[in-house]
């Protein structure tokens, strides 16, 4: 087995929500994620603004790296960008097989979605004590 595949990884990403979809996708995706995620040993969280998506993704390359494939191709978002993408020591969200928090409004994620690498993922912590996080 390959080292580098099994390395932890993190990809943090924001989305929109597709024009022909939602907000009741919401709870479905993450039904979804909780149980997939729990099975391959990824954890992160979700963050919805009623509009954007922010996910923080976190788990062994070799999952992770298929599981944003997937992301990618899913129809109920769009204007996929990923803002962070890095080998961390240590896992965030390890509580979560997919925390989820409603931002009150779009501020937030649209104020993260102009960070790029290091900086995206402090911007996310950074707003993490405004949010109410749910496991």
């Amino acid at each position: 087995m390959n080292p580098a595949a099994d390395s932890l990884s993190h990809i943090l990403y924001v989305s929109h929500l597709a024009p022909q979809c939602n907000a009741t996708v919401v709870p479905r995706i993450l039904q979804t994620a909780r149980r997939h995620n729990a099975a391959h040993g990824i954890t992160g969280l979700l963050v919805f603004d009623g509009q954007m998506f922010c996910q923080l993704l976190e788990g062994p390359a070799s999952e992770v790296a298929p599981l944003m494939a997937r992301i990618r191709q899913d129809a109920r978002h769009v204007h996929l960008q990923t803002l962070y993408e890095g080998e961390p020591t240590v896992r965030h969200f390890e509580a979560f097989s997919m925390g989820y928090a409603q931002a009150e409004d779009e501020e937030p994620l649209h104020a993260l979605a102009q960070h790029q690498g290091t900086a995206a993922l402090h911007a996310l912590q950074a707003l993490l004590p405004q949010l109410d996080v749910e496991h």
